[in-house]
């Protein structure tokens, strides 16, 4: 029974921490199933296969075939050169091959320009995932502060309660009038409400979170709450040129740009290659077999004809023959009618309806366009980080001034608290009180998580790990 109590406890304890998550699990386990990201990734291995296919097209192609044939009819057979009334059976069998040994080197920058792309995509791919894992951070976030806004609204809720009690009872005994009673349980009800909504906004958050991450488990979803506050988060020490030019340097974005003008080079180089001649070689080897083909094995005399008479009136005979054949094997024939060729072949470009000459232009413009999404990578790049460093700031001295009001707005409550029990004030000026501590608490909240989240932001554009 003990051991039966232990290996349950175990599996309780092991599903537990299944449904716990972290914010590195919740990364990784997103990384790795989000349906948006697992397409790009497609995306991506599809490019890989057209790269390796821009390789392949440099090497020489080899080509075999055979030909099973049969003719009826008049017609001359190939390898008898007769004529042949009667059906035919021939096979052609034979192997091809063609390269191009000078194309102006459009296939070589063809070939980088795929190369370029193919990286540019890859570092497309890692912007994706970097994109998904500070959305990850943002959800995740925001779970934690919904969890704290609702740990308040539960709070200010029991808080209310407890003076309902106080106040009824004091209503009871004639100190308070019941219209005092009918104010907290008005505030009461209110507060109910709060305490619902901050429930379904955290539901919401740990949905939102689920949903991102592509997690379709029907088990219960908790996350693992670190202990979070402004002052282990740290000051920014690191100015905005300095994060800007660190993350000119690691993040994928930029760098895909970078490979995208790259490419977008070596395809004007690849378009103007195509205005050059052309030099290929090809060359093949084949061989086929005839029915019509026969051997020679002798001949037969069948009788005689008169030729010539001679001078004295005698007549010349000459024998008349038929030839005996025989049909030629298959193996003979595959070994006598082996045929080679080799060819080079010169091509010269002189017009062909203005194709090549629109490629370069639009590779022009292309490569343009490259520039400019270069350019407007960065911009976004340093407007992005800007965004996050002020924010930040400005973030920081909002945590400061509400953190300042909080301890003022506790301070009145806590005064009113006292002076609402003996009847000081009313339930009015009360409720004002304690919804002013209310508000006060939530903006420091949202000041705290707001400064943490562009925090974290910069350290993503930094290259450091998104941790707590």
């Amino acid at each position: 029974m003990q051991k039966y109590l232990i290996i349950c406890f175990t599996l309780l304890g092991s599903l537990n921490a299944q449904n716990n998550w972290d914010l590195k699990s919740c990364v990784d386990y997103a990384v790795k199933h989000n349906i948006q990201l697992k397409q790009a990734d497609l995306n991506n291995q599809i490019n890989g296969n057209n790269y390796d296919q821009t390789k392949a097209a440099i090497l020489p192609s080899l080509n075999l075939a055979a030909v099973h044939t049969y003719n009826f009819g008049k017609t001359i057979d190939r390898y008898t050169n007769t004529f042949a009334n009667q059906q035919v059976l021939s096979q052609n069998f034979y192997a091809s091959s063609n390269v191009v040994l000078f194309s102006g080197f459009s296939q070589y920058n063809n070939l980088k320009a795929s190369e370029y792309s193919y990286k540019s995509n890859g570092e497309s791919l890692k912007q994706q995932q970097n994109d998904l894992t500070l959305n990850v951070v943002n959800l995740y976030l925001n779970v934690i502060f919904t969890d704290e806004l609702a740990g308040i609204s539960k709070n200010q809720f029991k808080i209310t309660k407890e003076q309902l009690d106080r106040t009824t009872k004091l209503v009871e005994a004639g100190s308070l009038a019941k219209s005092v009673q009918y104010d907290i349980e008005a505030q009461l009800a209110n507060e109910e409400v709060n305490v619902i909504t901050s429930e379904n906004n955290y539901q919401i958050a740990l949905l939102s979170l689920r949903q991102v991450m592509n997690l379709d488990s029907v088990s219960s979803f908790n996350i693992i709450k670190p202990n979070l506050d402004v002052e282990s988060q740290g000051i920014l020490t690191t100015d905005v040129q300095g994060i800007y030019e660190t993350a000119l340097k690691n993040q994928p974005g930029i760098k895909s740009a970078e490979y995208s003008l790259l490419s977008s080079e070596k395809t004007l180089a690849y378009a103007r290659g195509r205005r050059s001649p052309t030099i290929s070689m090809n060359a093949s080897i084949g061989t086929g077999y005839s029915g019509l083909a026969k051997d020679i094995k002798g001949y037969n005399i069948t009788g005689y004809d008169t030729t010539a008479i001679t001078t004295g009136g005698q007549y010349v005979l000459s024998p008349r023959t038929e030839l005996v054949t025989q049909n030629k094997p298959f193996a003979d024939q595959f070994k006598d009618n082996v045929n080679k060729s080799l060819g080079f072949t010169l091509s010269i470009p002189l017009f062909n309806g203005l194709t090549t000459h629109t490629g370069v232009k639009n590779a022009k413009l292309n490569l343009i366009s490259a520039k400019y999404g270069q350019d407007l990578a960065k911009q976004n790049l340093y407007k992005t980080i800007v965004q996050a460093y002020t924010s930040a700031k400005a973030a920081l001295s909002r945590y400061m001034a509400n953190k300042k009001s909080v301890e003022a707005s506790q301070a009145s409550f806590n005064f009113a608290d006292q002076k609402f029990n003996v009847g000081a004030i009313s339930a009015f000026d009360y409720n004002t009180a304690k919804n002013r501590l209310l508000n006060a608490q939530s903006n420091l909240l949202q000041s705290k998580y707001d400064y943490i989240m562009r925090l974290k932001v910069l350290d993503f554009y930094q290259g450091k790990d998104l941790t707590f």
